[in-house]
């Protein structure tokens, strides 16, 4: 059985695995294991409720309960742009208009901006290659949306996800090429450990602080601006059925897209619904549903049969080992 639990300081070794295997731009998971040891530490506080809630970010890994294999990582964030700014470029259309030679043009700009401070962020939705069939992904995914609908005080009212932009198959950035080397004169993976390691000064210290317009771009750069890397269409699928849409912020490194979506209108956090546990040895249902835990700390989250009447969910004695729960407890189902 596949379950989604909390990360800890335990799963290094394969956090960093994971790291090395999402390949270049994956800013989430730098191949720098200090890095990633110390957002293990915040993961365990997180979950055990010892950070403020707006310094919380939960990691969450999916595990093969028989083989205690990591196939995949998912995360949270409680609030972003508090400790650190949240800079993107806004894509901002200008309308310019000379009556008199009967010309009308409308100009697409760039525009570094940090408008999402104190949002919550999905993120870090990672999948090794063989498993990215037979709804893993799916699991995964909406397993963070089942965390939020857990506690949802907990989160801000805006959610929003950034998904990876176009690289090259020879591991080439055309944004980075074309664009944002011009003002950060650094290798982009070193850009890019920074971003995560830093205060982020030096973005404000040397992004352009005027718009910049993207026709006088060369073609690679424009053609990339809030387009997905490949490996990313799959997640950008599974946001847009959440209810998720481009909210025309993109990426300052590689102009990756920023969907966004209000945290109740998610559709998972909105239709799961709150049931106590009964235990059967055998359950009576169709297709699996979506079930998680009641509660933000020990949250645990399974794709399994369950069934429903009124306000009980049974579950098989499996399903319930998985989850941690017992007879009585609270789990949240998503048919």
């Amino acid at each position: 059985m596949l379950v989604v639990r909390p990360a800890g300081p335990a799963d290094l070794d394969h956090l960093l695995e994971l790291a090395i295997l999402s390949g270049p731009g994956f800013t989430s998971l730098p191949e720098d294991p200090d890095q990633l040891s110390e957002r293990l530490d915040v993961s365990r506080d997180s979950f055990s409720g010892k950070l403020d809630p707006k310094a919380c970010w939960y990691t969450v890994m999916l595990e093969e309960t028989v083989t205690g294999e990591i196939d995949g990582i998912g995360s949270v964030k409680a609030a972003v742009g508090l400790n650190r700014p949240f800079f993107s470029f806004r894509v901002v259309t200008n309308t310019q208009s000379s009556p008199s030679v009967d010309v009308k043009l409308d100009h697409q700009t760039l525009v570094l901006v940090n408008e999402c401070t104190g949002w919550s962020e999905v993120g870090s939705l990672f999948l090794k290659a063989d498993r990215r069939k037979g709804g893993a992904g799916r699991l995964l995914s909406q397993s963070r949306y089942m965390l939020i609908g857990a506690q949802p005080e907990l989160f801000n009212e805006n959610v929003l996800a950034e998904l990876r932009g176009v690289f090259t198959p020879d591991g080439g950035c055309p944004f980075w090429d074309h664009v944002a080397h011009k003002f950060f004169p650094m290798p982009f993976d070193e850009a890019d450990l920074m971003t995560g390691s830093t205060d982020k000064q030096f973005i404000l210290d040397l992004a352009p602080r005027h718009p910049i317009y993207i026709e006088l771009l060369p073609e690679p750069a424009r053609a990339v601006i809030g387009k997905v890397h490949p490996q990313g269409v799959p997640a950008m699928a599974l946001l847009e059925s959440e209810g998720f849409r481009p909210n025309g912020l993109v990426d300052i490194f590689d102009a990756g897209p920023t969907v966004a979506c209000g945290r109740d209108n998610i559709r998972t956090v909105r239709d799961a619904r709150a049931l106590t546990v009964a235990i059967a040895d055998q359950v009576e249902a169709e297709l699996p549903s979506l079930i998680s835990t009641g509660s933000v700390s020990g949250f645990r989250a399974v794709r399994q049969k369950v069934g429903v009447d009124g306000d009980v969910a049974t579950l098989s004695a499996e399903t319930a080992d998985a989850l941690r729960v017992k007879a009585g407890d609270i789990v949240r189902v998503k048919a």
